[in-house]
């Protein structure tokens, strides 16, 4: 029950990262950064690739921990009846991202693409917003009104209203934050106050930046979070030479991730609820599901490629080395999940569950542990990208050579 629940707040968290949407953070990123909203899709592509390949593995994973076998369902259509159906309400989805390339405002595209979804949805009767009772228009004569029925209409559009007015007070409460903090010149002092207590050091301000975007996220929603972060936080990064766009979805990233932090987590303890799990043990299962969402932005910040998986080519670069980085992003989180679920092929020992996580560490950040072990060592250091790929590619071949204990037998 706790591993289900985790598991269901990691994916519900996914959609927040996912293009083309994104939430509204999405929209409020393309305005900081005075970019189109089709470069923020564009950026977000390869973390959410690797998001969702990360929580595959693991969930193939869990299959193999827990022996579980295939399940029939029994539904009356198939996934293609269904799409062939019902698929049309993805048209509007899709709409708000066409409407914003031709080159409509947010607002407009909105609008366009609220008025789309009324009209596609008389394609069908039972999903029709107004509904016309031909039998009873005949019995009413002079009375054709009393044959029609606005209330899917009336819902929906009191649905939208109250989720509008969340919204409005959330960015309108950020809004203030941000507006005392800019003229107060708060947000440049507090970026030299991060700078300074980090000593210079990249590596602990991103920390500190993760600790202070967790930090005001468990009082407010992403988008207030992310509103405020940007204009306190995002400056030390940029100090220190990170890339405006990487700082700011560095932030993003973290802003989402408050809804799986403690105290708080209400994704965990939503899900707990639905499953019937212990809250806490839920909120610590869904930490492990999210590991990728944890460590692939401090990627974006820390090492010289990892613009690559924003589909940024890397100074002095090329194509190449985007490929390279995303690839070693994705071995490296198939790694770390091994290590987090203690299941490789088989089940690991202690000693192999302290490899794979050390090869995944190498293959993912391999030019800040180079860095720290030439501050020891004094002497240069270089390809623990290729060792950590050595050890994981000799843990499989280990593993496959030598079984271990095998999984608990599925039980009907």
């Amino acid at each position: 029950k706790d591993a289900a629940g985790g598991l269901l707040a990691a994916g519900g968290l996914g959609a927040i990262l996912s293009p083309p949407v994104l939430g509204a953070a999405a929209f409020l990123i393309a305005e900081f950064l005075k970019i189109s909203y089709l470069d923020v899709i564009w950026m977000a592509t390869i973390p959410t690739c690797l998001y969702y390949f990360a929580l595959l593995i693991m969930v193939e994973l869990d299959a193999k921990r827990f022996g579980a076998r295939e399940v029939e369902v029994h539904q009356d259509l198939t996934l293609w009846q269904m799409t062939k159906r019902y698929g049309f309400h993805f048209v509007s989805l899709l709409a708000v991202v066409v409407f914003m390339v031709i080159g409509y405002s947010p607002s407009l595209s909105v609008f366009y693409a609220t008025v789309a979804t009324f009209v596609l949805s008389f394609i069908r009767r039972d999903t029709a917003l107004v509904r016309f009772d031909l039998g009873r228009a005949r019995a009413a004569v002079g009375r054709a009104w009393s044959a029609v029925d606005p209330s899917p209409l009336v819902r929906a559009m009191a649905d939208g209203s109250i989720g509008a007015i969340n919204a409005a007070t959330t960015c309108a409460s950020a809004g203030i934050v941000v507006g005392v903090v800019t003229l107060t010149g708060l947000g440049l002092k507090f970026s030299s106050i991060v700078i300074a207590y980090a000593g210079g050091s990249l590596l602990l301000t991103a920390i500190y930046t993760a600790l202070i975007v967790w930090i005001i996220g468990l009082a407010v929603p992403v988008t207030a979070s992310y509103i405020i972060c940007a204009v306190i936080a995002a400056p030390a990064l940029t100090k220190l030479g990170v890339p405006d766009f990487a700082a700011h979805m560095f932030i993003f990233y973290y802003a989402v991730l408050s809804e799986v932090s403690p105290p708080t987590a209400l994704s965990p303890f939503a899900a707990a609820a639905i499953t019937g799990g212990d809250p806490y043990k839920t909120t610590l299962q869904s930490w492990k599901y999210t590991l990728p969402a944890f460590l692939v932005p401090f990627v974006f910040v820390l090492d010289p490629l990892g613009v690559g998986l924003l589909l940024k080519v890397p100074p002095g670069g090329s194509w190449m080395d985007v490929i390279w980085i995303s690839l070693r992003a994705a071995l490296g989180l198939a790694a770390l999940s091994a290590a987090a679920q203690q299941w490789g092929l088989r089940r690991n020992t202690p000693a192999e569950s302290v490899l794979y996580g050390f090869a995944g560490l190498l293959l993912i950040f391999p030019t800040l542990i180079e860095a720290g072990a030439e501050a020891i060592l004094n002497r240069d250091i270089e390809y623990t990208g290729t060792l950590g790929l050595v050890i994981l590619l000799g843990l499989v071949v280990w593993q496959r050579m030598k079984p271990g204990v095998s999984a608990p037998a599925a039980t009907a």
